[in-house]
C-alpha cells in the first residue's frame, strides 16, 4: 500500500474501463488522480465510482494541443504538479477493408491514438521534470505488435505509439522520467463489443469465442489485470524500467 502516496496522477481516457480501474488503483495506492476524457457525465460517474476526494476530472479533448495544456495545469493547480501521466484516451475505428476505409475515420484514429498521447507527452514532460522525474504510461495494444485485416487505422495506431515511446524514453532519461507502454489482448470494455460487432455483424458472441481461442490463458482481460500493470510501471517498483512493451495479452503473442 501506499507505493504512490505524494504523486500526482493525470488520466486520459478517464471515464473507461481501463481508465477508471487504473484510477481506483492509483488513488488505493496514495495517488492524487485526475481522469480527463470527453464525457462529462461518463467522468462524474467514474469519480463516483472511484469513491475518493482524491480523484477529481477535467473534460478533455486529447486531439487539442490546449486541451492537453489544460490538464496539466489544473492537476497542477488542485494538487501541486504532475508525476504520471497515462497517455490511455483511444478508438477503434471501423472494421473495413483498407480500399473501402474512409480517410476522414483513418485520420480521426491517428489524431485520438497518435496525436493524442503525442500531444499529452508534450505538455506533461516538463511539469513532471520539475518534480524531478516519473512516469509515462501509453497504452498500446496487442495490435501495436502483431497485423490484423480490416483494421488498419487501429493496428497503425498502435504501432505508432510504440514508436513515440522509445523515442521519449531516450530523450526523457536525462530528466528521470521513465516512458513505457502497456499492450493489452482484448480487455472487456465497450471497444471490445464494438469491434466484436464490427468483425461478425450479428454474431458478436461467435466473434469472441474466435478471439478466445487464440488466447492461451483462455480468457480476456478485465480492466483490473492491466490495472495492476500499469500501478507497477507508476510506482518506484519499476525505477530501473524504460523503454519497455509490457505485453498484458494472456499468452496471445506467444
Amino acid at each position: 500500500m501506499n507505493r504512490l502516496e505524494g504523486k500526482v496522477a493525470v488520466i486520459t481516457g478517464g471515464a473507461g474501463g481501463i481508465g477508471k480501474a487504473v484510477g481506483k488503483h492509483f488513488v488505493a495506492e496514495g495517488a492524487d488522480v485526475l481522469l480527463a476524457d470527453l464525457d462529462e457525465e461518463a467522468l462524474k460517474s467514474a469519480c463516483d465510482e472511484i469513491g475518493s476526494n482524491k480523484a477529481s476530472y477535467c473534460v478533455a479533448d486529447v486531439t487539442s494541443a490546449s486541451d492537453n495544456q489544460a490538464m496539466i495545469d489544473t492537476a497542477e493547480e488542485r494538487y501541486g504538479g504532475v508525476d504520471i501521466l497515462l497517455a490511455n484516451a483511444g478508438i477503434e475505428g471501423d472494421v473495413t477493408p483498407i480500399v473501402d476505409y474512409d480517410e476522414k475515420r483513418f485520420e480521426q484514429v491517428m489524431a485520438v491514438n497518435v496525436k493524442g498521447p503525442f500531444l499529452g507527452l508534450k505538455a506533461a514532460i516538463p511539469a513532471i521534470s520539475k518534480r524531478g522525474g516519473g512516469s509515462i504510461i501509453i497504452t498500446s495494444s496487442v495490435a501495436g505488435i502483431n497485423g490484423g485485416p480490416n483494421v488498419s487505422a487501429y493496428v497503425t495506431s498502435k504501432h505508432a505509439v510504440i514508436g513515440m515511446m522509445k523515442s521519449a524514453a531516450k530523450e526523457c532519461a536525462p530528466m528521470n522520467i521513465r516512458v513505457n507502454t502497456v499492450n493489452p489482448s482484448p480487455v472487456e470494455t465497450r471497444m471490445m463489443r464494438s469491434l466484436e460487432e464490427g468483425f461478425a455483424p450479428g454474431q458478436a458472441e461467435a466473434a469472441k469465442e474466435l478471439m478466445l481461442s487464440r488466447i492461451p490463458l483462455g480468457r480476456y482481460a478485465e480492466p483490473v489485470d492491466i490495472a495492476k500493470i500499469m500501478l507497477f510501471l507508476a510506482s518506484d517498483d519499476s525505477a530501473f524500467i524504460t523503454g519497455s512493451v509490457y505485453m498484458a495479452d494472456g499468452g496471445s503473442t506467444a
